[in-house]
């Protein structure tokens, strides 16, 4: 089936929304800004949000504490049906959940235009679905957009778990993860529709392996990011300021940072082998991006960890993610391709 090119370039907009509303949240949680707006998905219970205190709601900060209380409440029965007992009593018991923070617009509106991208997104994803329902119809492709549409709504919604609670880490990280199975899954959409996309990748055996272990490393190494990012928000809470966070951090750090080098070595073989073969376009993108990663990751350990640079680590690591997705996809050995 030939799909439309205005059909396959929506698809690639949606994608670049999905990375604008990964570039947002990163920029809120480096500003601090995710508790900017205290209710879901209003914003002080605006759809436009204020600029001055003169505009918010009387007794805000205890009418909005009560009503995150119920929803943590809800949220804690739900992980205790999923048999995550000790999760749901910590989140119950946490004294910083229920904490309101003083009015800032500056944060307001910057966790405001977070939402609006992230509103983009979910709306240009049901337009695709929608669009390939009526024109379409092909069944295994609706039923991924389908599933993907579904998953945003959930973002959405544990994107609201995570303002109840407070920006707890490890709903953060959950958040994060969700992004990058909605990114995976609009990629294999795209794959399937895109006439440039749909051809296979004649490569090496060794080379294909060796982009299926960088995958699964880089996979790991987003884990451990995650890992690290949730020990500098418990630094944070301690008094620690950006210039120490480097000397408190644990293991996870360590085994990260060390992670990444070894991604470095495989990638250069790859790149080194690529212009002596192949000379493919993905693979020498795969590199640069790796490269920009690493001087990132750099300036983050070295430099007092600069709040933009956390920002472009993060979009740099989705970036990488989402081109070694799209070729361990494509990627095929010429045995395989008969």
């Amino acid at each position: 089936m030939n799909f439309s090119k205005a059909f396959v370039r929506f698809n690639w907009i949606a994608l670049v929304l999905i990375y604008l509303v990964v570039v947002a949240g990163s920029f809120v949680r480096i500003t601090g800004s995710g508790m900017g707006c205290p209710d879901w998905p209003k914003c002080f219970g605006q759809w436009i949000p204020p600029t001055s205190p003169d505009e918010l709601p009387a007794d805000y900060k205890e009418n909005y504490s009560e009503g995150r209380k119920k929803k943590v409440d809800k949220f804690s029965g739900f992980l205790r049906s999923l048999g995550m007992e000790s999760t749901a009593e910590k989140l119950q018991n946490d004294p910083d959940v229920l904490k309101e923070e003083d009015f800032n617009a500056r944060k307001t509106w910057t966790e405001y235009v977070n939402r609006l991208f992230g509103f983009l997104a979910g709306n240009a994803m049901l337009i695709a679905f929608l669009w390939m329902l009526v024109k379409y119809r092909k069944r295994k492709l609706l039923l991924i957009a389908g599933i993907n549409l579904v998953l945003m709504g959930v973002q959405a919604w544990f994107g609201s778990i995570v303002v109840a609670t407070n920006l707890v880490p490890w709903t953060i990280t959950v958040h994060m993860f969700l992004a990058l199975v909605i990114i995976a899954l609009q990629l294999y959409l795209i794959r399937q529709i895109s006439p440039v996309m749909k051809g296979y990748l004649k490569l090496p055996k060794w080379t294909l392996y060796l982009l299926w272990i960088c995958f699964g490393i880089t996979i790991y190494q987003m884990f451990l990011g995650t890992q690290v990012r949730e020990s500098i928000d418990v630094l944070t809470k301690m008094g620690y300021g950006r210039e120490d966070w480097a000397e408190q951090l644990g293991m996870p750090f360590y085994i990260h940072r060390s992670f990444s080098w070894l991604v470095l070595i495989l990638l250069s073989v790859m790149a080194w082998k690529n212009e002596r073969g192949e000379k493919l376009l993905s693979v020498r993108a795969l590199y640069i991006v790796l490269a920009l990663e690493l001087i990132s990751g750099v300036l983050l350990a070295y430099a007092d960890m600069p709040g933009l640079v956390q920002t472009s680590h993060l979009v740099f690591a989705t970036i990488l993610f989402g081109i070694m997705t799209m070729g361990v996809m494509r990627g095929k050995t010429a045995t395989q391709l008969g």
